[in-house]
């Protein structure tokens, strides 16, 4: 992991397969561990991995670092600054952002004072968060602007919508909300693709449910999403909904080809265990299309006689296209 970028700019490259070719090898990991409900009764904690096949603690947890706070439940993590600031060379990738999936608290660790021991730098209290209706936290992206970000799915009291924190990258304070539509029902994943001006987010469930266990029961009920949603970039605007209908139940992450030329991507629908692609039609409008269906699996103890394959996203490869929409020199 590495501060900045190369050639002295912004962080990050300025194309995946520049970050390919040039890169250097990753040599810590930084990995969220989670303790709410489980039978500890401590914090959740980031643990830093050595992954460097030449240093004597290789493949071994070498710090951890516990939030101040039990049961956040810390989810996925994110950068305060990436390729999408590749271009502005005031900012630097050094600051680590952890939402909590049940608090809405976010954490920013210090990842650059000493990366083998991050340290915490900044918290985001519910209170802030809930201020401006969001709740349960997920998906952190840095935007191309320097600030940060991060999916909701609930309101304030945990019932379900999908509505999307902005975050100062400066100051690490709330600023408010990013859309411009009414939120969706449901919330979960986000991508973004400036090129096209498009914006893609996925659904999960009402919080109120999904904080409790998993009942089958709630799915039939409505208590869970099947949807896609695309966003205009430039105005914050819902401009669309696909209904995935029960081949896409729970659609969680979604990504977009790494060229940012490219108008298609997929996301891993979880309950249905279904991989989908989505994709830009010849008339202007998005379309799906189901391309990968992995068979449940029969099994005993589990909320269902059949335990489906819970698919994640797949990672395309890398083309030389510039990530800021900019073309290279």
């Amino acid at each position: 992991m590495s501060e900045a970028g190369c050639c002295g700019t912004g962080p990050g490259y300025a194309t995946p397969m520049d970050a390919f070719k040039s890169g250097s090898r990753e040599k810590l990991l930084y990995v969220p561990c989670i303790y709410r409900n489980t039978e500890a009764d401590l914090p959740d904690y980031l643990a830093t991995l050595d992954v460097d096949p030449e240093s004597p603690t290789y493949s071994q947890v070498i710090h951890r670092l516990p939030v101040p706070n039990k049961g956040d439940e810390l989810h996925h993590s994110g950068w305060n600054a990436c390729s999408s600031c590749f271009g502005d060379s005031s900012r630097a990738r050094n600051r680590l952002v952890l939402p909590s999936l049940y608090s809405g608290r976010v954490y920013f660790v210090d990842t650059a004072t000493d990366p083998r021991k991050p340290s915490l730098d900044k918290i985001i209290e519910p209170e802030d968060v809930k201020a401006v209706n969001i709740s349960a936290l997920h998906t952190a992206h840095c935007l191309a602007d320097g600030n940060i970000m991060i999916s909701g799915m609930g309101d304030k009291n945990g019932e379900a919508q999908g509505s999307f924190l902005l975050v100062d990258g400066k100051t690490f304070k709330v600023a408010g909300t990013w859309e411009k539509s009414p939120p969706t029902k449901f919330g979960y994943d986000f991508w973004y693709q400036p090129r096209h001006n498009i914006m893609v987010s996925s659904e999960w469930g009402n919080p109120n449910k999904f904080w409790h266990n998993f009942n089958p029961a709630h799915v039939a009920e409505g208590f869970y999403g099947k949807s896609l949603h695309f966003w205009d970039w430039k105005e914050h605007k819902h401009i669309q909904e696909i209904d995935l209908g029960d081949e896409g139940l729970i659609p969680l992450e979604l990504r977009f080809l790494h060229d940012p030329n490219a108008t298609e991507g997929y996301v891993g629908a979880a309950l249905s265990s279904n991989m989908i692609r989505f994709y830009k039609g010849d008339d202007g409008k998005w379309a799906t299309q189901k391309v990968i269906d992995v068979p449940a699996k029969k099994v005993d103890g589990w909320a269902l006689p059949s335990m489906p394959g819970a698919c994640d996203p797949m990672f395309p490869g890398c083309p030389e296209t510039p990530l800021t929409g900019q073309q290279k020199k």
